[in-house]
């Protein structure tokens, strides 16, 4: 696959989250019988839509998310007296908290059947064998053997001498059967398959004494490195419980992420980054940085990882949206715990300032990290 259509992928992957998150709340809305006057991808200028009913739906020219307008969930709107059975606030709080929680579970059942697609289509990597990561042209002062037999980068080994290199379920012993046939046969010509764009290829090459750590072993001049040639695949049902219980180590992981990158040092290290400090691996991204790591997980033919960033993203707003400040809808579940304590319905417009805040910062928060991937992208960890 190719890094632009990584990135594509990305993208649409992205919009797609958005749609069904908002998705969940249209659907619980209709279902208990609330107004839904608009339904749009994306914000700002209207680009396109049409009518259904008493719902718009269309998309908008910005396409940095999406909503849905559920009639009496703003407090400055007027509602006609006709319609105000149909409003949001007229509903029982339980009906309430499930329209608003529906957005936010979509992301946690996205990730289930996600990582039990994963599981059952493509498997868990679970045998390794050796690759050629680097050739060494000389050794010893000369030619090296690999160098003078034509291995290349890039070469899966396959076979030594007719023997068939045995997959390994650890990656960092993966080529130890080679290393050792390797050693044992110091001035041999041993035969070497290794397949190479799809094809296999014999070459003979002797090893030669060569010091590593102080010591003279048998050496062709590779420096070795692994791929995964086994993956073990599952049942669906099997599946869905592997998903589950990947999804809930997901969430916490990213729980404690959220703490770490809103958190004194998260911020500090945003401040440090927009001054010019050099990107490290463990940053935070955004959806640019992102998108530039799917197109590199793609070209790279990564598709473990591609397949882990599509669903850390959607995870991960899921659990932002959970965090009980408004306007996200962690804050609207908190203010319906506000109601059902204190037995009476607060005064929403006085949270509008405390919302414009928080909304400013997150805004501020993705341009900032926005503006640090394209001015200091994040290192790639597939090269």
């Amino acid at each position: 696959m190719s890094e632009s259509a990584g990135i594509f992928l990305f993208i649409v992957s992205i919009l797609f989250v958005v749609v069904v998150h908002e998705a969940g709340h249209f659907t619980l809305a209709k279902a208990f019988g609330i107004k839904v006057e608009e339904f749009f991808v994306g914000f700002g200028p209207r680009l396109w839509s049409f009518r259904r009913g008493e719902t718009e739906y269309g998309v908008k020219a910005l396409p940095l998310g999406g909503y849905v307008r559920i009639a009496g969930m703003n407090p400055y709107q007027e509602t006609p007296p006709e319609e105000m059975a149909r409003t949001y606030g007229a509903k029982p709080i339980w009906q309430r908290a499930l329209v608003i929680g529906a957005g936010p579970v979509t992301h946690f059942v996205m990730a289930i059947l996600l990582f039990a697609i994963f599981f059952v289509a493509i498997g868990v990597q679970s045998g390794f064998v050796p690759a050629i990561g680097a050739v060494e042209p000389t050794l010893n002062g000369q030619p090296s053997p690999a160098a003078v037999a034509g291995l290349k980068a890039g070469d899966r080994i396959v076979a030594v001498d007719g023997i068939q290199i045995a997959p390994s379920e650890d990656p960092d012993i993966s080529g130890q059967q080679f290393i050792d046939y390797t050693r044992a046969h110091v001035g041999q010509a041993i035969q070497i398959t290794v397949s190479r764009d799809g094809k296999l290829i014999t070459a003979s090459a002797a090893p030669v004494l060569s010091d590593v750590e102080g010591q003279q072993v048998g050496r062709l001049g590779v420096i070795l490195g692994s791929v995964s040639t086994v993956r073990e695949r599952t049942d669906p049902f099997t599946a869905i419980g592997r998903g589950a219980n990947q999804t809930v180590v997901l969430v916490k992981a990213i729980v404690v992420r959220l703490g770490d990158v809103f958190g004194p040092s998260g911020l500090k290290r945003i401040g440090q980054l927009l001054t010019g400090s050099e990107r490290r691996v463990d940053d935070v991204t955004s959806v640019v940085g992102g998108a530039r790591l799917a197109g590199e997980a793609a070209k790279a033919g990564a598709w473990d990882a591609l397949f882990e960033l599509l669903v850390i993203f959607n995870v991960f707003v899921g659990i932002l949206n959970l965090v009980p400040l408004p306007p996200l809808d962690g804050g609207h579940l908190a203010v319906l715990v506000y109601e059902k304590v204190r037995r009476k319905k607060p005064d929403i417009r006085k949270l509008v300032p405390f919302t414009v805040v928080v909304a400013g910062f997150l805004v501020l928060f993705a341009l900032a990290v926005a503006y640090i991937d394209v001015t200091n992208p994040l290192p790639s960890p597939f090269r």
